[in-house]
C-alpha cells in the first residue's frame, strides 16, 4: 500500500509527460521498497503521541504506516505514547520542547490534551489529530483530524446486531476516561433494537479482563453478543464464552491477523476496522503535504477512515495484510 501511495504521489510531483511520469512512478515505487525517500523536500521531524498502552497491536499497525509514510517523504519520525493523560501531555511537551516541525496527536483524554495542543499551534507547530477526538480537534486548533466517527462506527455495530437478530448484548469498555470508547457503545444502543449494556474491566490485566465478562454471561444467560472494544480483548472473551459454556456471539472493533484467523473459523462474528495503518500513513503524509505544500484535507471536517464491517466472508481476503501487520 505504501509503496503504491508513494508512487502515485512522485508521479503527481515528478512527472508531466507519459514517459516522465512513469518513470518517477517506478523510482519512487522503488525508493520507498527499500525504505529510502521518495522526495526531496527538508529532513522535517515529526512526532506521533499516543494513548497507546504497551503491546497493543492496533497501535503497532498505527506506528507502521506512519513509519512508512515519513521513510516516503523523507521525515524523521519520532514515536511516544502512554495511555495516562497526563504523561501523554508531558510527552507532547518534549516534543514541543525539541521543538519539531510537526505533530500527530490522539485525543482519548482531550481535558489532559487541550493545554499542551494549545502550546504546540502557540508555537507554530502544526497539529494534526488522530483516531480519537474528533469533536475537539477543530476547537484545539488542529488543522484536521484522520479517523472514524466513534459515534457512527457504534451505529454500524448497533445496525449489525439488529441484522443478525441479537436480543441483548454486553459493551465491554476496557479503558476508563476514553471518550471514544464510551462513544462507541453509546452509537450502539442508540441503533440496537434490543437491550445494551456497559461492562467496565481493567485492560491493563487480561485475566481480569476475561474473568469479568466470564462472571457476566455465567450469571445471564440471556447475552447472546459481546461487543469488545479493541482486538487483544476479543481473545479474552472468546475464552470467556467457551468457559462459561455461553452461546453468546463474539463480536470486535478493530482488526488484526488473530481477528482475521477468527473470523475465519466463525469463533467471531464481525469486526469493524477503522483502518489503523491508514490513520498512522496519513497523518505523517498530510503533515508533509502542509509543510510542503500548505495543503489540508477535509475542509474543516474530519477525514474517515471508517467504519468498515469485517465478516468471514471478507477474511480470507484480508488475511494477507493483517498477515503482514498492516491491516
Amino acid at each position: 500500500m505504501g509503496a503504491v501511495l508513494a508512487a502515485v504521489l512522485g508521479a503527481s510531483l515528478m512527472g508531466c509527460s507519459s514517459t516522465g511520469g512513469k518513470r518517477a512512478e517506478e523510482r519512487a515505487a522503488k525508493e520507498a521498497a527499500v525504505g529510502r525517500s521518495a522526495v526531496n523536500t527538508p529532513r522535517w521531524t515529526f512526532a506521533v503521541v499516543t494513548h497507546s498502552g504497551d503491546g497493543d497491536t492496533f497501535w503497532d499497525i498505527v506506528q507502521k504506516g506512519a513509519k512508512q509514510a515519513a521513510d516516503k517523504d523523507n521525515i524523521n519520525l519520532l514515536y511516544m505514547h502512554n495511555d495516562e493523560g497526563q504523561q501523554q501531555a508531558e510527552l507532547v511537551q518534549t516534543a514541543i520542547d525539541k521543538k519539531v516541525d510537526g505533530l500527530v496527536v490522539t485525543l482519548a483524554k482531550p481535558d489532559s490534551m487541550k493545554a499542551v495542543v494549545a502550546k504546540a499551534v502557540k508555537a507554530g507547530i502544526p497539529v494534526i489529530t488522530v483516531n480519537s477526538g474528533s469533536a475537539e480537534s477543530k476547537q484545539f486548533g488542529a488543522l484536521t483530524h484522520i479517523g472514524q466517527d466513534e459515534s457512527i462506527a457504534g451505529e454500524a455495530v448497533g445496525d449489525e446486531l439488529n441484522t443478525r437478530g441479537r436480543k441483548k448484548v454486553l459493551c465491554v469498555l476496557h479503558e476508563q476516561g476514553n471518550v471514544g470508547h464510551e462513544q462507541r457503545c453509546a452509537g450502539a444502543k442508540k441503533t440496537f433494537d434490543g437491550t445494551l449494556q456497559n461492562l467496565y474491566v481493567d485492560g491493563t490485566n487480561m485475566p481480569d479482563v476475561q474473568a469479568s465478562i466470564e462472571a457476566k454471561l455465567d450469571s445471564d444467560r440471556s447475552i447472546d453478543a459481546v461487543v469488545t472494544l479493541g482486538a487483544p480483548f476479543a481473545a479474552a472473551a472468546v475464552k470467556a464464552k467457551q468457559t462459561a459454556g455461553s452461546k453468546a456471539e463474539i463480536d470486535t472493533f478493530d482488526l488484526n491477523a488473530s481477528v482475521a484467523t477468527a473470523l475465519a473459523n466463525k469463533s467471531l462474528g464481525f469486526a469493524v476496522d477503522q483502518q489503523p495503518y491508514l490513520q498512522g500513513y496519513e497523518a505523517v503524509d498530510l503533515l508533509w503535504l502542509y509543510r510542503f505544500n500548505q495543503n489540508v484535507l477535509g475542509g474543516g471536517r474530519p477525514v474517515l477512515t471508517g467504519p468498515q464491517v469485517i465478516t468471514a466472508d471478507d477474511a480470507d481476503e484480508l488475511a494477507e495484510y493483517t498477515n503482514r501487520g498492516t491491516r
